[in-house]
């Protein structure tokens, strides 16, 4: 009948999990901040822990220096787990942890508070993301070798198989392959490819009757970029290539154990310190790419904040993302449609060919012996495609709003007073290391000696680590304590850079660049020299990368040794490489008492004439404060043309130019 509203027939879906990833300063404090979220109508808990924690590391240990509490918050023991988690009733919660290497101990503390709490632990609901594999390829949080990790990886599923029915003990985190440079073929098939490494190794662990449910408990965290027809694409794709494998591999026959299950944090690579007003819809919009399938939709959305370009976001700013989300789902109609692509020709084709593009590489990565086996290979293959993303942008072939066009506009209100960012008290830790102390001296030294024994004789001998970390919880143990049993038992291990001596094919817009190092090289009597660190505990390696990856292209000396260095550890290299510069990449926020330190041991060394240049994202009155301590220079992500960095570097070393 003319006129008439035809509604929709089915029943209106739920909406997905809405969580904010967040965690700060201290366990307290990230307390406080979660319970506000969630009054705020948050429906579950996504926690960010700092990189000592990630890395197995107590808050005192010297690779922590500057970086506690900096980027998530700082869990060294069953107290600072209990403050945490206070007043929030964990068997009605469902709480995501980002842990990796750390993920069977931060799983212990948790089950610990639990119990405490009178929880029954059968019933809890939440995900560890558990996944080593990425971490050697973008994240850089790993401790041990691959193949003790994997066999972690699995010990966790296998204990929540019989403990922890509701829980996923694994998080295939394809998040950060994009955040390092993945293609869409590339993150499909590397994350597929560790989801198959980890299920191979479960199927010796648990009994065959159990694996088809245990197969149904591997979640995936994924990511979704500002080109959101293709990002939904590559949604459906890894829906129908999961259901695939399970099917075909895993001989998996009950659909509901095949189903892609997913959550998702949208794209943070692409956040713009231009213009940072311009990331609220870029944010909106990479949501899209996850929501509106319905047949591919997440089970958790968690939006980053307009201002992470720029540093840590403040609760209002984790507020606005969660409206945004509220918005979506109570607002509009989404909801209470079937899937609206379904039958699209042109999405059909897009799907197809990137599930065709993702069995061609897991083809290969078959044929190398999995994914474990093939770490360097994805290492070197992620370094290019990043290398490559950044060359279109850098040639403006890829647009982007603010950055290489339409770079003038009106200062953002946004970013008036604070900064638009929320800066962690130096103060913070100071006082975590003494109640680290405090913790140590008020428990039983014997029952903790004899659990950590425990550990070790089980995990030398093979057998599932979890019973014994759970026992090492309770007695006291650290976060450190428990890492440095993994590190005798296993011993620990240097990633690859994935930046290889051989330059690359590159040659456009290189040669005056080449020819300015050969100048410049033939004034210092030798091959100009640049030695690029990471100092502390950030493994977010793609800026350190690239920058070696283009200054090898232009005829530079590199040294480029990977994540996790001391300071010292920086110097020394520098003094033995005959260093012309030295150049420091740190995206953690630990910036100024790293640098600091450098400079400082630069100094002592006698290289106080040698250049030391900083990047990463450094608020504008840190990176003064950078420059008044002797820093040549400071870079943060707006300056994305690479090829003018170079020429800097050429300039900071040519002698003349120094001598005037």
């Amino acid at each position: 009948m003319v006129g008439t509203t035809v509604q929709s027939a089915q029943p209106k879906d739920k909406p997905w999990l809405f969580r904010t990833y967040a965690g700060h300063s201290t366990a307290a404090k990230s307390n406080a901040l979660y319970r506000s979220n969630l009054a705020k109508g948050q429906t579950g808990l996504s926690v960010a822990f700092d990189l000592p924690t990630q890395t197995g590391y107590d808050s005192d240990h010297v690779l922590a220096r500057g970086e506690v509490g900096k980027v998530g918050v700082p869990v060294c023991h069953l107290g600072d787990m209990r403050a945490l988690f206070d007043q929030i009733p964990l068997d009605q919660m469902n709480t995501s942890m980002t842990i990796n290497a750390t993920a069977p101990w931060l799983l212990a503390l948790y089950v610990a508070v639990a119990e405490e709490q009178g929880a029954n632990v059968a019933a809890l609901q939440g995900t560890v993301q558990n996944d080593l594999v990425k971490e050697y390829l973008s994240r850089g949080t790993y401790i041990c070798p691959p193949k003790p990790s994997l066999a972690m990886i699995t010990d966790v599923a296998a204990y929540t198989a019989q403990h922890l029915p509701k829980w996923n003990p694994m998080n295939v985190c394809s998040y950060h392959l994009q955040e390092a440079g993945a293609t869409p073929e590339q993150e499909l098939a590397y994350a597929l490819a560790t989801g198959i490494a980890v299920l191979d190794d479960l199927k010796t662990k648990v009994a065959a009757e159990d694996f088809p449910a245990m197969v149904g408990r591997i979640s995936f965290f994924v990511n979704a970029g500002i080109r959101f027809v293709t990002e939904l694409c590559k949604m459906r794709a890894f829906t129908e290539l999961w259901d695939e494998i399970t099917r075909d591999r895993f001989g998996i026959e009950d659909e509901k154990y095949r189903r892609f299950r997913y959550g998702v944090q949208v794209n943070s690579l692409g956040l713009t310190e231009q213009q940072p007003e311009n990331n609220v819809y870029r944010i909106l919009i990479e949501m899209l790419a996850v929501t509106l399938s319905k047949n591919a939709r997440a089970r958790a959305v968690q939006l980053p904040a307009w201002n992470e370009a720029l540093g840590l976001p403040r609760p209002w700013d984790q507020q606005w993302s969660l409206r945004m989300q509220q918005i979506m789902a109570y607002e509009t109609d989404l909801l209470e449609f079937g899937d609206l692509f379904d039958g699209n020709p042109a999405v059909a084709a897009k799907v197809e060919e990137l599930k065709d593009g993702a069995r061609a590489e897991l083809k290969l990565l078959d044929e190398m012996g999995g994914a474990i086996a093939a770490i360097d290979y994805m290492k070197s293959q992620l370094v290019s495609s990043n290398a490559a993303r950044l060359n279109r942008i850098e040639d403006n072939e890829t647009v982007v709003v603010g950055v290489n066009r339409w770079q003038q506009g009106e200062p953002s209100p946004l970013t008036a007073g604070d900064g638009g960012i929320m800066v962690v008290d130096p103060a913070v830790e100071a006082d975590q290391i003494a109640r680290l102390n405090d913790w140590r001296a008020s428990r039983d030294a014997a029952a903790v000696a004899a659990a950590l024994a425990q550990l070790r004789e089980d995990a030398t001998a093979g057998r599932n680590i979890m019973p014994a970390s759970i026992a090492a919880a309770k007695a006291g143990a650290t976060t450190g304590e428990w890492a440095g049993v993994m590190r005798q038992v296993h011993g620990e291990y240097r990633g690859p850079t994935g930046v290889s001596p051989a330059p690359s094919n590159r040659t456009e817009g290189l040669e005056p660049i080449r020819e300015a190092v050969d100048a410049v090289s033939a004034k210092l009597g030798r091959r100009m020299k640049f030695v690029v660190g990471k100092p502390g505990l950030d493994g977010h390696s793609n800026g350190a990368e690239q920058i070696a990856f283009r200054a090898r292209d232009c005829g530079m000396d590199i040294t480029y040794d990977g994540i996790r260095l001391t300071p010292e550890q920086i110097v020394q290299s520098a003094r033995e490489q005959q260093a012309h510069v030295v150049g420091l990449s740190i995206l953690s926020g630990s910036h100024l008492p790293l640098v600091e330190d450098v400079m400082a041991r630069m100094q002592a060394a006698g290289l106080g004439d040698v250049p030391v240049i900083v990047g990463g994202i450094i608020p504008d009155e840190d990176a003064r404060r950078l420059l008044a301590m002797g820093v040549a220079r400071v870079y943060t992500p707006k300056d994305f043309e690479l090829n003018r960095i170079m020429l800097d570097l050429v300039t900071l070393v040519d002698p003349a130019d120094r001598a005037a």
